[in-house]
């Protein structure tokens, strides 16, 4: 029996394990000793990676759909010319920009690197990924306020942080090793701090849980914002050493009295100052914020607001503080830097000589092969084909028949396309019904490459099972439609995942995220190295768990924060009469994953998951209305669309606001094609919605 390590590609903790394996299969799954994420724990998602072992078979071929509709199985050759081809026609006939592509958050860093330079630099057309759908929100606030997308903590923080303050985040559920390590906390007096409208999982295991109205958390920091300055509770020194543009910031939230935050968010006077000298009275403060926060109509101004509170204290860049956006895919960090669709790879601007130059010299291009703007995001995508603009899509390991907001919008858009093809491990996901051409990939216990955590830290995915007869990886899938489509020499240097890694280790020296001193071989059977780790300077960075921002200093030009701030805008679909409440998505339970096409395969978690939509109800609205636990319901969104749902009735969501589980199509069925002004990120989080009782 062999040991391997590797990584989990579930959450963006990016657990390592240790599969034992024996005659190429896995025996057990023990969670990496020492490993300084998870030191020898993980969760069920992780424990359950083995079961996708036999996810795809041997003699997995490329299906082509006929005239007739029916699949014919083709050799992998055929399927690369046959796409390459297609793709070619449909710029010919229609322009470069017809043809599209969507990635994912789940791809190794090499992956999505080939898939941006096939796509982006030689077809020269659009590739977004879904995490636009996730992190979009904090990658621009992150570049707005700190110069570059660099979240600066270490987990080790939760650890240290006597005010761990969640904020739209609920990790018992969908972080749960991050919550071990708030469990771990062993700082005297620290308290933990939920801000969210529902009673969620994290807010019952916390100490003060604070219920504001939906969509108030803006309204909310800026109240606190204006009582930190007024109560002068500040960190006067940090401000006028590291930051820009407080005194603006100073005189703009004099309009958000406490008045006009108790209000607004539904929470008395008494509770948002307890919060405040909460905040005031900790030494170190750690604000920590995901989807609650991401997923809004002004998502960016919000997280915004949240590092507002951490510079305006001083809470950054110390030992367990900062204003710490949680990540939710493995490897969103790994898109959002090496993709190359809103930043070239490592980071920078499209239409900067230098970097231009640069990155061309790096990958032995010539500068006009190169990608000349970002892509358009996800949602033009979209429209774009409903609107006959794109005839063609290429997805990669991600489901918007299923995921996307609005997603009756996917299905629409996917009947439309002349090209459609559909790569992942799973025939069966909703987005292959109406696919042109299926491309059957390993799943990550047969592939190679590299993946970034939430905190920066490289890790290394390596073969844990020998591939059957004709199994390929999806690296190997967009390096044969490259080949065919003719790319040559532009693909020398990409021939296999290790020479791409030492590509994007060539292309991020000099950037915040350098990692030219971090090898291939260095990150075997490693304990992971976070970002930055430029060559030459291994023994200074040598300490395993290392924070941004220690000496104050920033990536914007002047090396200075930035306080960035709007006024709160008018709700763009606010409830009505007619819409009377509203609907809030999120994670169900520990064991499912975003659609279940994964997650449906391990038994265990399919035996305890609901098979059915469902959602949560109030209790005195349930009596109300007549509903029962475990009525079907059948729920009207102002989007147009309705869907029906098994009703939980609880006291952990407020009166006239429902709760559901992003687990089922219904969920997406109703959310609306809203999205935030800077990230265009979907604002799942508050739909308005009326529901009548099933008969």
């Amino acid at each position: 029996m062999k040991k391997i390590q590797s990584t989990c590609n579930y959450c963006a903790i990016d657990c390592n394990l240790d599969f034992y394996v024996e005659d190429n299969r896995v025996i057990k799954t023990v969670p990496t000793k020492g490993y300084p994420v998870n030191d020898g724990f993980c969760c069920i998602k992780g424990l359950s990676l083995d079961k996708q072992q036999q996810t795809v078979k041997p003699n997995s071929l490329p299906k082509i759909r006929q005239a007739d509709g029916s699949f014919r199985q083709v050799s992998w050759e055929e399927g690369f010319q046959y796409v390459a081809d297609k793709l070619k026609e449909l710029q010919e006939k229609y322009g470069r920009e017809s043809v599209a592509g969507i990635s994912t958050g789940q791809l190794t860093m090499e992956e999505f690197a080939i898939f941006g330079h096939v796509m982006r630099n030689y077809l020269q057309t659009n590739v977004d990924g879904n995490t636009r759908l996730c992190m979009a929100t904090a990658v621009v606030a992150h570049k707005q306020s700190y110069g570059f997308d660099a979240p600066g903590f270490t987990l080790k923080d939760l650890e240290l942080s006597d005010r761990i303050i969640f904020i739209g985040a609920n990790p018992v559920v969908a972080h749960p090793i991050l919550w071990g390590r708030v469990r771990q906390n062993q700082v005297p007096g620290h308290k933990i701090i939920v801000i969210d409208p529902r009673r969620s999982e994290t807010a019952m295991n916390a100490d003060h849980w604070y219920g504001l109205k939906w969509r108030s958390d803006l309204l909310l920091l800026y109240t606190i914002a204006h009582l930190l300055i007024e109560k002068d509770y500040l960190d006067h020194r940090f401000i006028e050493e590291h930051t820009e543009h407080f005194e603006e910031f100073k005189e703009f939230v004099k309009a958000y009295t406490l008045e006009r935050g108790a209000k607004g968010t539904g929470l008395s006077e008494e509770q948002i100052l307890e919060l405040v000298e909460l905040i005031h009275s900790g030494k170190r403060v750690s604000f920590w914020w995901t989807m609650g926060v991401n997923q809004g109509y002004e998502a960016v101004r919000t997280a915004q607001a949240i590092i507002n509170l951490a510079l305006m204290t001083g809470n950054i860049g110390k030992p367990g503080t900062g204003a710490n956006s949680i990540t939710g895919q493995c490897n969103a960090m790994g898109s959002r830097s090496f993709s190359n669709t809103t930043v070239f790879y490592g980071g920078g601007d499209f239409a900067d000589p230098a970097r231009r130059a640069r990155i061309a010299e790096v990958l032995h291009v010539p500068e006009e092969m190169l990608a000349k703007k970002p892509t358009i995001t996800y949602n033009k995508i979209i429209e774009g084909i409903n609107a006959g603009e794109i005839k063609g899509l290429w997805i990669l390991c991600t489901n918007p028949r299923h995921s996307w907001t609005n997603n009756e919008t996917f299905a629409e858009a996917a009947k439309k396309l002349e090209l459609f093809v559909v790569q992942d491990i799973y025939d069966t996901i909703e987005s292959a019904e109406d696919c042109t051409v299926f491309f059957p990939v390993v799943p990550g216990l047969k592939k190679e490459g590299t993946y970034i955590n939430l905190e920066r830290r490289l890790a290394a995915m390596r073969p844990v099972l020998e591939r059957g007869e004709n199994e390929i990886s999806d690296y190997e899938a967009v390096l044969g439609v490259g080949k065919a489509l003719g790319m040559g020499d532009a693909l020398k240097g990409w021939e296999t995942p290790k020479d791409c890694f030492a590509l994007m280790r060539e292309c991020s020296r000099g950037m915040p995220c350098d990692f030219t001193g971090v090898t291939w071989e260095g990150l075997e059977n490693s304990h992971g190295i976070q970002w930055p780790y430029p060559e030459g300077k291994e023994e200074e960075n040598r300490e395993e768990q290392r924070r941004l921002y220690e000496d104050g200093r920033f990536f914007t030009p002047s090396g200075k924060a930035q306080f960035i701030f709007e006024e709160v805008r008018e709700n763009p679909l606010p409830t009505t009469e007619e819409f009377p409440y509203v609907l809030n998505t999120g994670r169900g339970s520990v064991g499912q994953w975003h659609t279940q096409s994964r997650t449906k395969e391990v038994k265990f978690v399919e035996d305890v998951s609901v098979k059915k939509a469902y959602l949560y109800m109030n209790t005195k609205l349930a009596e109300e209305k007549g509903v029962k636990e475990l009525d079907r319901i059948r729920v009207y969104s102002a989007n147009g669309q309705n869907a029906v749902f098994m009703v939980k009735v609880t006291d952990n969501v407020q009166h006239d606001e429902l709760y559901a589980p992003i687990h089922y199509i219904e969920c997406n069925k109703l959310t609306p094609s809203v999205y935030d002004a800077y990230s265009k990120e979907p604002s799942y989080k508050a739909t308005p919605v009326r529901f009548e009782k099933e008969r």
